[in-house]
């Protein structure tokens, strides 16, 4: 292998001298002497590399005859002496000669690339379908190819790896290496190598290095670190279950004992379910778990024909509901706190598959046993991820909210709080998507419509979980595009209004508001002018987060809703948003000045009322003068802007600090281009306001401000 590598680098180098040597030819043309002296040394190293001189050790054969068309005769034919031109033309024939040469060479190169690329991709056709042996094979007749395609090594290593033979991968990615020194899958690919070869310190330094490269991969190697750890940690727990069991205590001796016992076919199935309830006494610790894994004990359990029909929910044989409850009760016991046998049990089909079913058992023992086992999952991010990764997600939610909405001992409580912990994964969101319906918005809505005083307490939490889900842009789309969700918020605010749920309107409201930020909704649109008024009976409240987010809920409604819009100006918005601008916190401020802005807009109505209620426009100008929000200082400008439409608007601005507030916000980049959107609507509302009424173009001149009017006027324009 150091023979090959050495070989690598003196071909490499021998491609830069000859591009080099080919570069100094051609700069020779014009000068006699330069061309001689670039001859010669041209001469000199093919002379070398036929003989097997030079750089390196790599043979090559090169036909010198059509290169050099005057040889010295008197020279030893392993250095040749500068060859004699007797005219230009024989000199640039020499210089065509050997271009061609080179040429001939990249063309050769060229052909052995698209040879190796076409086994390149063989090779990845069978890396797909698992035939790693195979894909060993096609990138080693690409390599043979081509020696220096960092590609096929870091391909190869990684199949390699799948065959076990992690040595050979490592020296692999040595390879890719020397072919490209900053290639990061020779790092990762070399550390797994590593790490399978237990060599824990060097794969620490491989994928550090990656960082070293490229500092933004940080998270990506955190997980490759992690991995590394839950490694360490596993040869730590087997060498400490290995050296306790040739210790020959009898506590480490029992599961193999019960695991022989288990083995043993064609038993009763009350000796299995007897057997595998002893074996969950048993297993009291870290040791026992991993003798248990050891010893095969995964397999031994579901081998047995007995214990396997016990798992399906159509079994008629005797005691199968005990013998499955046993079962999962078993797995729990087995890994708990081990990550290990969490792993294990999950890779296995079986197992998988039968704890989402057992979700949808008649029996509840069985239920409950799969719940908790789904809880423990659940609990740390690390275990969310190896179940998602193998457990049937779509059938997993379906099941988990058929437990929700047909409550039975609390079981509704552990199914929420599954549901709570994997929606806050992200790909358990992505694998909803497809089947979204019958297992996020059917259930859901069938909830939120016929809610009562019997469950009305697994609300928050549905609401929490769904607010999870809609994070997911496909997933908050498809609920805001449902009529059928927009209808069951109508009639779930409607009862929540009521005082035996109103503990529910404050997640409910933030539900609806996350879900209604999506733009034009048909949905909503259908449904706006009864979730308008709801909203706007809301604002009365004495719970100062309701009223926050009902008016949250508005800001979305109303711009996508004209006939909801009239009937909340109708209904006196505008004075209930002023008022509400008045002592509001900051998130109120927003949604109400966007309220506001989106009613004055739409509404001659609206910017005469308030006009009539506030003239001198005091809480558009105070939130200009005081608020450090964009939006906030942006639909301000807006609603200012909007109201100067209104005859005497303008007038009633005089003396005020109308003009140096807004010119002070226009002016902060006197750059149309750099301009903010707050920065715009300043700049509109003082043209208009100049326009409407020319005395304030007296103020502006005193703050020399003509030039920004100037400016602005582009702008409107």
């Amino acid at each position: 292998m150091m023979d090959q590598r050495k070989d690598l680098e003196s071909f490499l180098k021998n491609v830069d001298t000859i591009s080099e040597l080919v570069n100094e030819l051609h700069r020779a043309d014009t000068d006699e002497a330069q061309q001689h002296a670039a001859a010669e040394r041209a001469d000199r190293y093919l002379a070398a590399l036929e003989d097997g001189e030079g750089d390196g050790s790599c043979r090559t054969v090169i036909n010198r005859t059509t290169i050099n068309t005057n040889p010295s005769t008197t020279s030893p034919p392993a250095i040749m002496s500068p060859p004699q031109y007797s005219s230009d033309v024989d000199a640039e024939s020499y210089m065509k000669s050997l271009e061609r040469d080179v040429e001939d060479r990249i063309q050769r190169r060229r052909a052995k690339e698209e040879r190796a690329n076409e086994l390149k991709d063989k090779g990845n056709k069978a890396y797909t379908r698992q035939d790693f042996q195979l894909a060993v094979e096609f990138y080693s007749d690409g390599l043979a190819e081509l020696r220096d395609m960092q590609p096929l090594y870091t391909n190869r290593a990684q199949a390699y790896i799948k065959l076990g033979e992690f040595n050979k991968a490592v020296s692999d990615c040595e390879w890719a290496l020397k072919c490209n020194e900053r290639c990061l899958k020779a790092y990762v690919h070399m550390g797994k190598a590593y790490v399978g070869l237990r060599n824990y310190k060097e794969a620490r330094n491989c994928y550090e290095k990656i960082v070293e490269i490229e500092p933004e991969r940080r998270k990506m190697v955190n997980e490759y670190l992690t991995q590394l750890e839950w490694e360490e940690e596993r040869e730590r727990q087997e060498l400490s279950a290995t050296e306790e069991f040739d210790r020959g205590g009898q506590k480490a001796s029992t599961v193999p004992q019960l695991l022989d016992k288990l083995s043993r076919p064609n038993q009763s199935p009350l000796y299995y379910c007897g057997g595998l309830e002893l074996l969950s006494k048993a297993i009291t610790d870290c040791t026992g778990q991993t003798l248990f894994r050891l010893n095969n004990g995964f397999s031994i359990v579901i081998s047995s024909d007995t214990v396997r029909s016990g798992l399906s929910r159509g079994s008629r044989t005797l005691c199968a509901p005990e013998l499955c409850a046993s079962l999962l009760r078993l797995w729990r016991v087995i890994c708990s706190g081990n990550d290990e046998n969490q792993k294990t049990l999950m890779a296995c089909t079986v197992s998988s598959q039968s704890i989402v079913d057992c979700l949808a058992s008649e029996h509840m023992a069985v239920r409950q046993e799969s719940l908790s086992l789904l809880c423990l999952y659940s609990q740390t991010q690390r275990s969310r991820h190896m179940a998602i990764e193998d457990l049937n997600v779509q059938m997993l939610m379906k099941n988990l909210m058929q437990c929700i909405a047909s409550p039975k001992d609390q079981e509704e409580i552990r199914a929420l709080a599954v549901l709570e912990n994997f929606a806050s994964e992200n790909k358990f969101c992505m694998q909803l998507r497809d089947k979204l319906s019958e297992t996020v918005l059917v259930p859901v809505t069938t909830i939120l419509k016929t809610f009562n005083l019997t469950n009305q307490h697994v609300l928050p939490s549905l609401i929490s979980s769904i607010g999870c889900l809609v994070r997911d842009d496909v997933i908050r789309h498809n609920m805001a595009h449902s009529p059928k969700c927009w209808e069951a918020f109508v009639v779930a605010l409607k009862q929540c209004s009521s005082s035996e749920y109103r503990d529910n309107l404050y997640p409910l409201l933030g539900l609806i508001f996350n879900i209604s930020t999506v733009v034009t909704s048909p949905g909503l649109q259908e449904h706006g002018i009864p979730l308008c008024t709801w909203c706007l009976a809301l604002l009365s409240d004495s719970h100062g987060g309701i009223i926050t987010r009902a008016a949250g809920v508005l800001s979305h409604v109303l711009p996508q809703c004209r006939a909801a819009l009239e009937l909340a100006v109708r209904r006196g918005v505008v004075t209930t948003m002023r008022r509400l601008l008045k002592g509001a916190g900051p998130t109120s401020t927003k949604y109400a000045i966007k309220t506001l802005t989106v009613c004055t807009a739409a509404s001659h109505l609206a910017r005469e009322e308030l006009l009539e209620s506030d003239k001198r426009l005091s809480v558009l100008r105070r939130l200009l003068r005081s608020s450090d929000d964009e939006v906030v200082l942006g639909n301000a400008a807006l609603c200012l802007s909007h109201c100067l439409e209104v005859q005497g608007a303008a007038l009633n601005l005089l003396a005020t600090d109308a003009v140096p507030l807004l010119l002070r916000l226009a002016a902060a980049d006197n750059t149309p281009a750099g301009r903010t959107e707050a920065q715009r609507n300043a700049a509109i509302a003082l043209g208009k306001l100049c326009h409407t009424e020319p005395r304030h173009m007296h103020k502006l001149r005193e703050l020399h401000g003509v030039e920004v009017l100037h400016s602005c006027m582009k702008l409107i324009s």
